[in-house]
């Protein structure tokens, strides 16, 4: 697959939320850059994030944009998302509902998702669910 064709697929898992499929395209040392946080690396850690996330949050993405140049890629989108359980350091969750433009950073080796950096105005997001 293509670096295009590897971010392709990786958002359509997510958007399916096919977690197999979403974390079968991570190598297993991906390093993952969170927004406004931590760098963490590995397969194992990824897959503890995204476990949080998916409780805490239902978002499906539209609008995206993939552009890339051999290995690195970028991609813009939307994220339409609810928020369903607290989230450490955050407002409280009610099911409030949020529409935030987003975007992220790759790089792929070997067909597989090796690093991601993800960004988004985390004051716009406070600001839809308060």
């Amino acid at each position: 697959m293509s670096t295009t064709e590897v971010i392709a697929a990786y958002y359509k898992a997510f958007n399916e939320g096919d977690m197999d499929a979403f974390l079968a395209l991570l190598s297993d040392d991906v390093v993952h850059d969170i927004n406004q946080g931590q760098r963490q690396q590995g397969k194992a850690a990824f897959t503890t994030f995204m476990q949080h996330m998916n409780r805490c949050y239902r978002e499906r993405l539209t609008d995206i944009v993939i552009m890339a140049n051999g290995e690195r890629a970028a991609a813009e989108f939307v994220v339409h998302g609810q928020y369903l359980n607290s989230d450490e350091g955050l407002p409280p969750a009610s099911g409030q509902t949020y529409v935030l433009p987003a975007g992220a950073f790759f790089l792929v080796k070997a067909g597989k998702v090796a690093r991601i950096t993800n960004y988004y105005n985390l004051g716009d997001w406070v600001e839809q669910v308060q």
